[in-house]
């Protein structure tokens, strides 16, 4: 049997899809995420956010608070989702932070925002921001810790969901001649250094990194 492994640890639906393609998974979490005692600042109205983790730090501070007024540019489908769940208007999803940073310099450039990140956040997004004169504050409110563990064994595939996830296991294992199947383009330029046998999710959403594994590995 093929066995996969998964550098995050999936949710029971993204198992299952998994699970009933007949393929092995190994899975755990590559990274360590730790949410910072940071006072977020709500007397904004715009609120930018590029990961699910800087959402997850703004809801457990804003709880109980009235969120209807605030408005929120977002990378990533599930980070939408999360935020609308809970009540957050969201006005704008990219799929990249690059993306983001253009929308909001040809439609919001005379609005002001904080922008929450993590320590491992890139620079395509404050860059695009600072360089258009676009107002805004910097706020890192968790940090990514790399979490290293070594497997004894190779795979057939191994799934990546960001370059510090990479080097995470790179730190206790190879890449030998396993397929790599990364989120997007960002973490797919990360495995190159290391490897020219990688398939890149057509859309960056762990789904879909499985469904490229599955087919794949079922040929």
């Amino acid at each position: 049997m093929k066995t996969v492994l998964s550098t995050k640890i999936l949710t029971a639906p993204q198992k299952e899809l998994f699970l009933n393609s007949g393929l092995g998974l190994v899975e755990y979490d590559a990274l360590k995420i730790e949410a910072l005692d940071v006072k977020i600042p709500f007397n904004y109205t715009n609120y930018i956010y590029t990961s699910k983790n800087a959402v997850k730090v703004f809801l457990n501070q804003s709880e109980g608070m009235d969120k209807s007024e605030l408005r929120a540019y977002c990378v990533g489908e599930k980070t939408k989702a999360l935020l609308e769940e809970n009540g957050v208007k969201v006005v704008k999803m990219a799929e990249y932070a690059s993306e983001l940073g253009e929308i909001l310099i040809k439609n919001h450039k005379n609005e002001a925002f904080v922008f929450l990140c993590g320590n491992k956040r890139r620079n395509d997004l404050p860059d695009t921001l600072t360089k258009n004169n676009v107002q805004y504050k910097e706020l890192e409110v968790y940090h990514t810790h790399l979490n290293p563990r070594a497997f004894e064994r190779n795979f057939d595939g191994i799934l990546f969901f960001s370059p510090s996830g990479i080097r995470s296991y790179l730190l206790e294992n190879s890449i030998g001649n396993s397929t790599l199947f990364c989120i997007g383009e960002t973490t797919a330029a990360e495995a190159q250094k290391h490897s020219k046998n990688i398939i890149t999710a057509n859309k960056p959403t762990v789904e879909n990194v499985l469904v490229q594994a599955i087919k794949e590995l079922s040929k």
